[in-house]
């Protein structure tokens, strides 16, 4: 499963609602992520399209962490509120397609209790009452 396209929707009265789409090469899957900041919304929009769109065609949506990771440090500038909400939306966007993907259906504790990555050993002075 790759991502084909990702459209970055600015929708509402006043352009005050920013969505991402990511669709993939299967028919019909696509996952909807919200990408709003309130009062810069235009910012956001051009963020996404201009700089981190062109980073997802092509990649595997079931990767979600590694994608973030690569948007997030691959970025000269990290972090702000307008990049983290972009990679919100496209977070958000990437996980709805892991929730309407066939194969998860059935296996959705999969979403909610996958084991941690690197599990943290308990410190000495952590106490379990």
């Amino acid at each position: 499963m790759k991502i084909t396209e990702v459209r970055v929707i600015v929708t509402c009265p006043l352009r005050n609602y920013v969505v991402v789409k990511i669709m993939t090469d299967e028919p019909g899957l696509y996952g909807v992520g919200d990408a709003t900041l309130n009062g810069r919304e235009l910012a956001v929009a051009a963020a996404l399209q201009e700089h981190l769109v062109p980073l997802l065609i092509g990649r595997d949506p079931d990767r979600i962490e590694d994608i973030w990771q690569m948007l997030f440090r691959g970025a000269y500038w990290r972090g702000g509120p307008v990049l983290m909400t972009a990679l919100a939306g496209i977070d958000t966007a990437l996980w709805d397609i892991k929730g309407r993907h066939n194969s998860y259906r059935h296996r959705i504790r999969v979403l909610i209790t996958r084991p941690l990555k690197f599990p943290s050993p308990l410190s000495s002075t952590q106490h379990l009452h």
